[in-house]
């Protein structure tokens, strides 16, 4: 297949876009794109186009340290020990050291940090394997080695048999007749079978100029587009696309027009956001740490009006008491100990038990992937736990969904009536206990059958697909021709 690439005059002016199709790609053309290229910093970002870095992790170097505190303070416990050592450092109601709660909350915090930046540093390297995936990128040499990150929107890719699609591409043509290609989605929608795509019938054999789409969004099975070509135009639809993450099948080789790159491919857009993820267990720890900050300020505040009333009552009876007082109120002296006693009855907190929680996390990860028997031989792979505060989460099913009728039902198959030559066999209804007549009944006619041409023999089987659910319905009806 000869396919030819016509050099683009873009000091032209572009076709204006139609209603609701704003974005522009011009076909192999670096200094359009490369300036409207998205960039960011911190949490700014500013660009139209965006690069086809994937980056999942969640820490820079200088997020790292107030995104994980804030993570790590969402627990009830981290809190309220952040509380305490807050009040320790008023010296009116300082009743133990600071330091006595900030060195347990100091390494609860540094495990999680570590286990945090420890797991973000696996994804900045699964991120890192995905960017250096080779691919063929169109240059002014020709067609040249490059890697994912390398991608722009503009560029003419050459995609290979059995290799994964790096970004949302626009078919051009292919080495099988009528440009047809075939494509695996598993990694998108979990189906196997294939899937065919087509180019449009201009592109078979000439580069196209300009492509006014929609904007990047999540839709998987939907895309609008205009293809501009020497000042006709031609409309696009999801038939024409190869999406990100798909693989190229039973087709030598591919060409197609990058679309959407990154973060604005469709896949990408559909994955979200990462959450902090709360386990079972972790939510009824916090539940159990409002109920004993509850009981605490309870009792802190029966010993505060205890103190309160002995001051108002009692102390002033007492020489060396209320001498000690130095005529402050009775109420600002129950003040003074309701915060006091909340001190002094903090280590009621179990911070300990958040201290074992983080080492069981830790040895039950490397335990993981010690086990021989989660060990795959075929590839050298022993398992690998990437999220190292989920471990209890293992193994709890909460919700079993399925999509077919017969995961968990029955389906049969009744036998109800035969055609032979013409001739019809069988009763309208035939209980389920009485199903295997079809065998019998199948061999009978067979063996008695007078036709001079056994070839010619056409059997018509009609069936009752019933299903066996709760109520034990017909669900419909099947044809079955045997020649």
């Amino acid at each position: 297949m000869v396919w030819f690439f016509h050099a683009l005059d873009h000091t032209k002016t572009s076709p204006l876009p139609l209603s609701g199709m704003t974005w522009q790609v011009r076909a192999n053309c670096h200094y359009f794109h490369e300036p409207l290229g998205r960039k960011s910093f911190l949490c700014f970002r500013w660009g139209r186009y965006a690069d086809n870095t994937v980056r999942s992790y969640k820490y820079s170097p200088l997020t790292f340290l107030p995104l994980n505190l804030y993570e790590q303070f969402q627990r009830a416990a981290n809190f309220f020990f952040l509380l305490i050592v807050v009040m320790q450092g008023v010296p009116a109601i300082a009743t133990l050291p600071w330091y006595i709660t900030m060195l347990p909350l100091l390494t609860v915090l540094t495990m999680r940090g570590v286990k945090d930046l420890l797991a973000d540093l696996g994804r900045r390297r699964s991120d890192g394997k995905i960017n250096k995936r080779p691919c063929d990128i169109l240059t002014n040499q020709g067609f040249t080695l490059g890697q994912w990150k390398d991608v722009c929107v503009g560029d003419v890719l050459r995609i290979q048999k059995d290799q994964v699609i790096p970004a949302d591409l626009l078919l051009l043509c292919s080495t099988e007749p009528h440009s047809l290609c075939f494509i695996e989605t598993a990694d998108i929608d979990g189906e196997t079978n294939l899937k065919f795509r087509q180019a449009p019938a201009i592109t078979h054999s000439e580069l196209t100029s300009v492509v006014w789409c929609e904007e990047p969004n999540g839709q998987l099975y939907s895309f609008q587009g205009k293809l501009h070509w020497k000042g006709q135009c031609h409309l696009l639809d999801s038939e024409h696309m190869l999406l990100r993450g798909t693989i190229l099948r039973n087709t030598d080789t591919a060409y197609g027009l990058a679309i959407y790159t990154g973060s604005d491919t469709k896949i990408l857009r559909n994955c979200g956001r990462l959450k902090v993820k709360k386990t079972q267990v972790e939510r009824f720890l916090n539940k159990v740490v409002v109920t004993i900050v509850l009981s605490l300020l309870m009792v802190a505040l029966l010993l505060a009006v205890g103190s309160g009333l002995f001051e108002h009552l009692i102390s002033p009876r007492i020489e060396v008491l209320s001498g000690i007082s130095a005529n402050f109120p009775a109420a600002y002296r129950g003040f003074l100990t309701f915060w006091g006693y909340i001190i002094l009855l903090s280590p009621a907190m179990p911070m300990s038990l958040y201290i074992t929680f983080e080492l069981i996390h830790i040895v039950h990860c490397l335990l993981i992937g010690w086990d021989l028997e989660m060990y795959w031989g075929k590839r050298n792979s022993p398992a690998q736990a990437r999220a190292t505060s989920l471990n209890e989460e293992l193994g709890q099913v909460g919700h079993l969904l399925s999509d077919k009728t017969g995961t968990l039902t029955q389906n049969h198959l009744l036998f109800r009536q035969c055609c032979v030559a013409g001739h019809i066999y069988g009763m309208s209804y035939v209980p389920l206990s009485k199903a295997n007549w079809f065998t019998r009944l199948l061999t009978l006619l067979i063996s008695r059958s007078q036709l001079s041409n056994p070839d010619q023999l056409q059997l018509n089987f009609f069936f009752l697909d019933s299903w066996q659910g709760k109520h034990g319905k017909l669900k419909g009806m099947t044809q079955l021709f045997y020649n």
